[in-house]
C-alpha cells in the first residue's frame, strides 16, 4: 500500500518513532484540499494510544478537506541539524498515515482537549485547566487521526 523508505537503513525503530511522536511539539497535517490540491498545515498535537489528537475551529479548509477525503498524513520533525561542511541536513522525523475522524461526542472532545492541555501546560492545576477548557470548548472541535 505504501512505498518502502528509499534509505531504509536510516529508518527509525517503532520505539524511536513513538518517542518522537510523544515528545514533538508540533507537526504538519497534510490533506487533499480544494480541487485536489495538497494542503498542509502545522498543528499542535498530542499522540496517545496510537492516535494523534489536535484541535481546530469548527469550520475551515482542514475540516472541509477531511469531510471530502479523510486520508491524511502527519509529519513531525524531531531533529533538523544542518552540517554545512557536508552540505546536508540530518533529520529525525516520522510520517504517519491514517484516516482522520471528526469527533462529535462532547465527552470525547473534552477528553481530547484535556490531554492536549496537559501536554502543553503540564504544571497547570486541574482546576485552572478545567476552567480554560470550559471557556474554549464551545469554539473548538477536537479531532483524532
Amino acid at each position: 500500500m505504501f512505498r518502502p523508505m528509499r534509505r531504509s537503513r536510516q529508518a527509525l525503530s517503532r520505539e524511536e518513532c513513538e518517542k518522537l511522536l510523544r515528545e514533538g511539539s508540533s507537526g504538519v497535517l497534510a490533506v487533499t484540499g480544494d480541487e485536489g490540491w495538497p494542503y498542509a498545515v502545522p498543528l499542535s498535537y498530542v499522540w496517545r494510544d496510537g492516535a494523534i489528537y489536535f484541535h481546530c475551529a469548527r469550520t475551515g479548509h482542514k475540516l472541509d478537506a477531511i469531510r471530502k477525503d479523510n486520508r491524511v498524513s502527519f509529519c513531525v520533525v524531531g531533529q533538523d541539524r544542518i552540517v554545512p561542511e557536508e552540505y546536508t541536513t540530518y533529520f529525525r522525523s516520522v510520517i504517519v498515515f491514517g484516516r482522520a475522524q471528526i469527533m462529535e461526542d462532547q465527552a470525547e472532545i473534552r477528553a481530547a482537549i484535556e490531554i492536549l492541555a496537559e501536554k502543553y501546560h503540564p504544571a497547570d492545576t486541574p482546576e485552572h485547566r478545567g476552567h480554560m477548557i470550559d471557556r474554549e470548548i464551545a469554539a473548538k472541535i477536537s479531532m483524532a487521526a
